[in-house]
């Protein structure tokens, strides 16, 4: 089997065989699912930054929120189920050089359900969330962090590419550092201990950096591949929107993280400090927001390119939803911190393509989890079975 058939497996394009029963689901499962937790979680924070009152759509945002805890929470369970009932065949999933890189979608999912505490359960439930969000947290920081180096290791040491094979999936593991970077800068204000606000917003700093410049050597690998050997298989064309990911997070964390910076640093006697972050990241983050831009309008062409060809349906549409999710947040942002209604109505028709492409994707996956056809590990047929 070729590395294309491979790539079409992984974004879960074929069934390897008919699910006969609840356990071969079990067997089946790869990381790839998380995916859905991460455009799930992002629409539903999206949906509650909206800068217009409509009625009832904050509700929608938090039902959203909470439906998503329960899918993380079930794909939790099944991922978990393979390790134990089917140990052998999951572990080959480390030597896998698409699936293995799906492994950062996990920390990331559970990142929108970290920020969903702040946006929705402090209101709903009062500061006794913030203890539960902290503590989830640093659990993301730690899966974060070995994604984002354990990964790029089996690269090296264990797993089989090439240019020409590469896609925009090798950002999935280490733009995880990032996301929980964001998640930290938002969180970090709330938490009651100013010595416990300091550690996690110098941590978030620490991740931000640990991540967005690796992820921009690997765009301009990206660029190269692409220039050179044009672009990815059908099955992949998703993947053309991932690249907006890491951009759309590294604006975002820096304006999260700088907003509070003032009165964190001054609380350390680093007040001069605290504004300098301050004004670095609205900086940076209309800065990345301009390269997001062109990132995103590549985007679009290349998959209105796709769609004139056809695209066949797989988990990897997915990637459509976080990286426009994310970016339609940093528009939403600007248009707070800048005052200016430019970013205002442009994040809000960001966050109704948002939409529209949830309900699209949300369906075809329910369809295909219901038919069976989306339960694949492309290890299992690695190894021929």
């Amino acid at each position: 089997m070729n590395e294309t058939r491979f790539t079409a497996i992984a974004w879960g394009a074929k069934p390897l065989t008919a699910l006969t029963c609840p356990r071969e689901a079990i067997r089946q499962f790869t990381p790839n699912w998380f995916a859905a937790t991460m455009g799930t979680g992002i629409l539903a924070l999206a949906l509650a930054q909206l800068p217009f009152a409509i009625p009832g759509m904050y509700r929608i945002a938090e039902a959203l929120w909470l439906f998503n805890i329960g899918l993380f929470m079930l794909f939790s369970v099944l991922y978990a189920g393979r390790w134990i009932l089917f140990f052998d065949e999951a572990k080959q999933i480390f030597g896998h050089s698409i699936v293995s890189m799906f492994f950062g979608t996990i920390p990331m999912g559970l990142a929108t359900i970290i920020n969903g505490f702040i946006v929705f359960g402090l209101p709903r439930w009062g500061v006794g969330v913030i203890p539960l969000a902290e503590a989830l947290w640093w659990l993301d920081v730690a899966m974060a962090l070995g994604c984002g180096v354990l990964i790029p290791f089996m690269m090296f040491t264990r797993q089989s590419h090439s240019i020409d094979q590469m896609t925009a999936v090798w950002l999935l593991p280490v733009v995880a550092a990032e996301v929980a970077a964001a998640s930290g800068g938002l969180l970090a204000p709330h938490l009651t201990d100013a010595s416990a606000q300091f550690t996690m917003l110098i941590t978030s700093y620490v991740l931000w950096a640990y991540s967005v410049p690796v992820a921009l050597s690997v765009l301009v690998i990206l660029l190269l591949r692409m220039a050179l050997h044009k672009l990815p298989h059908e099955n992949m064309a998703a993947s053309s929107w991932l690249s907006l990911g890491p951009i759309s997070t590294g604006a975002l964390g820096m304006l999260l993280m700088g907003a509070d910076a003032p009165a964190i640093f001054a609380a350390q006697g680093m007040a001069r400090i605290g504004e300098v972050a301050q004004g670095i990241g609205l900086i940076s983050g209309i800065l990345f927001w301009g390269l997001g831009l062109w990132w995103m309008l590549l985007a679009i062409v290349i998959t209105l390119r796709y769609i004139k060809e056809g695209i066949p349906f797989n988990l990897g549409w997915w990637g459509f939803t976080f990286p426009l999710g994310v970016y339609a947040l940093v528009t939403l942002k600007l248009g707070e911190t800048l005052h200016m209604q430019f970013f205002a109505w442009f994040g809000s028709g960001l966050v109704l393509m948002l939409v529209m492409l949830w309900l699209i994707v949300a369906s075809k996956t329910l369809a295909g989890a219901y038919r069976g056809n989306l339960f694949v590990s492309p290890c299992i047929a690695s190894l021929g079975r």
